[in-house]
């Protein structure tokens, strides 16, 4: 916008500069202007290959805040000051860090006391249903309670093992002493573990019995009045 009012100021007529100011602007910028659906797959592409950033994270963006042309920026338009980027800066990367520890904290919490118990006693209630329909009728069809509670078994044992291992991504990130690299930590390890983790929890609650799920389902949250 500086720019532009620096030349129009200037302009003896101001609306065939302006003319000209906009054809010349399209033209030098043409490469930045998508007429398709912004929020599309589309336009990624698009941008991608036209050599455009696509900061997709907080830990990606915030360092280019330091970028010597955007803090050049708001200097010259006594925004803010290069001591107060340098804090914005650092305020945001510590508080990503700070709001993914607190979900990854949850969600480990979650697992290990609420998610794990509830598979581990469906699958001993079907156990024991099925040791009991066997042990009355001999050729009783057992076959839903031991592939449940087989499957629950293998679901189990994946989230166990994932749980530490986001556990160990948590330890892992408190070591950090820079905070852009604690940031990426929790980027590039904890959120991916999260993320793993959700999978096999969202099939596993699939299979637990409503009685033995220990929280609500999204049915219980939007059609529910208690």
């Amino acid at each position: 916008m500086r720019v532009f009012a620096d030349e129009l100021e200037k302009a003896e007529d101001f609306h065939t500069a302006l003319h000209e100011l906009i054809k010349k602007t399209i033209k030098e910028h043409k490469r930045i202007l998508f007429n398709g659906n912004s929020y599309g797959d589309e336009w990624v592409r698009e941008a991608e290959a036209r050599g455009l950033l696509n900061l997709k994270t907080t830990p990606d963006a915030l360092p280019y805040m330091l970028k010597d042309k955007n803090m050049a920026l708001y200097e010259r338009h006594k925004v803010f000051s290069r001591t107060e980027l340098l804090s914005r800066y650092e305020i945001g990367l510590e508080n990503y860090s700070k709001l993914c520890n607190i979900e990854a904290v949850t969600m480990y919490k979650l697992i290990k006391k609420n998610i794990l118990p509830a598979g581990a006693a469906y699958a001993g209630e079907l156990s024991a249903a099925a040791t009991a329909k066997s042990t009355f009728l001999s050729e009783a069809d057992c076959t839903y309670e031991r592939d449940t509670v087989k499957r629950l078994s293998e679901l189990s044992g994946g989230l166990h093992k994932k749980v530490t291992e986001l556990f160990e991504e948590l330890c892992a990130a408190e070591e950090k002493t820079d905070i852009l690299e604690e940031a990426n930590h929790y980027k590039d390890a904890v959120l991916i573990k999260m993320s793993e983790l959700r999978e096999l929890t969202d099939e596993m609650e699939l299979l637990v019995s409503r009685k033995h799920w220990p929280f609500p389902t999204y049915g219980d949250l939007l059609f529910s009045v208690r």
